[in-house]
C-alpha cells in the first residue's frame, strides 16, 4: 500500500505542525489501550504539554500513519518531525534517558525531597504494601510535569531515589523527586470511601478572581489577557467587553507570552475556565486567575445588560 499525494501532505502537515505528536488510541486523558496508556505515563512525566491524535476516531489516519512511518503498530511518537518509535522503543529511550534528551528535558540528579506521610496514610500504605505480597515492586511516588501525583507499585530503577517518611519507604524518579519537596500524603474520605490525598506546595496555582476585582482591573485599563473558554454560540449570546475567545490560534499565541503574564479565564459558571486555567498554570505561567461564578456572576453583580442563559 502506498500513500497518495493528498494523504502524504496531510500527514506531513500534521507531523510538522507539532513539536511532540503522539498517534494513539484514545486521548491523553483517556487512553484506550494499554500501550497508549504506557506511553502517556512516560510523556506526562516529562512534558506539561504535547499533542495527541486519536486514531480510533479517524480510520484513515489509523491505517495511513502505519504506511507513512513504515511502522505496523500504534502508538507512534514523533518529535520535531522525526519518527521516534512505538511503545517498546519509547520505553527503552525513557529508561536510558535518551527520550529526556530528545525532548529537551534535563534529568539532573535531584536531592532527596522532604516528604510527610501522616499516621493515617502510613497505616493505609503499610496495609497496601503487605497486600502487594513482596512481588518485586516497590512503592513509587510519581509527580508528572503537570504536577499530577500518583502512588503505584513498580519495579525499582537504578536512578530512583529512596525516601523514608512516616515509616514508609518511597521511591521517586529524579524528575518526580525534583517536584516533590514538601509533599504531604494523607488519607481522606471520598464518595468511594477512603483515598490518598497528595498535597504538593510546588504545584502551579490558579487564583480565584471575583467579578468586582475583574471590573476594577478593566476600569483601570490594566493590561491582561481576558479569555473566554465558552463556545462560539455562548459567546454570541453574552460576552464581557474586552474578552477573547480561546481558540487554537489563541493558545499558540499565549504559549509565547512571558510566564509572568496575567491570564484571566472565564466561562459560564467557572468550571470549564478552571480547567483551562490549570492547564496554563501547568505550562509554567505564574499569574493565572479564574473568574469566580463566570459570566453569570458578571451579569448578576456587575452588568445586568449582559444576558443570562
Amino acid at each position: 500500500m502506498s500513500l497518495d499525494d493528498a494523504t502524504r501532505q496531510q500527514l506531513d502537515s500534521l507531523v510538522g505542525s507539532h513539536s511532540v505528536l503522539l498517534f494513539m488510541k484514545g486521548n491523553r486523558d483517556s487512553p484506550q489501550c494499554g500501550f497508549s496508556a504506557t506511553v502517556i505515563r512516560m510523556l506526562d512525566r516529562l512534558l506539561p504539554d504535547y499533542t495527541t491524535v486519536d486514531v480510533l476516531s479517524d480510520p484513515g489516519i489509523r491505517e495511513n500513519i502505519k504506511v507513512y512511518s513504515s511502522w505496523p503498530t500504534i502508538p507512534q511518537l514523533y518529535v520535531k518531525g522525526e519518527f521516534v518509535g512505538g511503545c517498546d522503543i519509547i520505553q527503552e529511550l525513557f529508561n536510558s534517558g535518551e527520550l529526556h534528551e530528545s525532548l529537551g528535558v534535563e534529568a539532573d540528579a535531584a536531592d532527596a525531597p522532604a516528604i510527610t506521610v501522616t499516621p493515617a496514610a502510613s497505616t493505609a500504605l503499610k496495609s497496601a504494601i503487605e497486600q502487594s505480597g513482596g512481588s518485586g515492586r516497590e512503592l513509587h511516588l510519581g509527580i508528572d510535569a503537570r504536577y499530577h501525583a500518583s502512588l503505584s507499585f513498580d519495579p525499582e530503577n537504578s536512578a530512583d531515589l529512596a525516601v523514608e517518611a512516616g515509616g514508609i519507604k518511597l521511591f521517586l524518579d529524579p524528575l518526580s523527586a525534583g517536584r516533590a519537596n514538601g509533599v504531604t500524603i494523607d488519607v481522606v474520605e471520598t464518595d468511594r470511601g477512603p483515598g490518598f490525598q497528595i498535597d504538593n506546595p510546588n504545584a502551579p496555582q490558579v487564583h480565584p478572581m471575583s467579578v468586582s476585582d475583574l471590573k476594577q482591573r478593566l476600569d483601570a485599563g490594566e493590561h491582561f489577557e481576558l479569555l473566554d473558554v465558552r463556545s462560539a454560540e455562548e459567546h454570541a449570546k453574552a460576552c464581557i467587553s474586552g474578552s477573547t475567545r480561546m481558540i487554537e490560534e489563541q493558545e499558540e499565541r499565549l504559549g509565547a507570552l512571558p510566564k509572568d503574564a496575567l491570564l484571566v479565564f472565564h466561562c459560564h459558571h467557572g468550571g470549564r475556565s478552571q480547567a483551562a486555567a490549570e492547564h496554563f498554570a501547568s505550562l509554567g505561567f505564574r499569574n493565572v486567575h479564574n473568574v469566580t461564578g463566570g459570566i453569570d456572576a458578571w451579569s448578576q453583580e456587575i452588568d445586568p445588560s449582559v444576558p443570562r442563559y
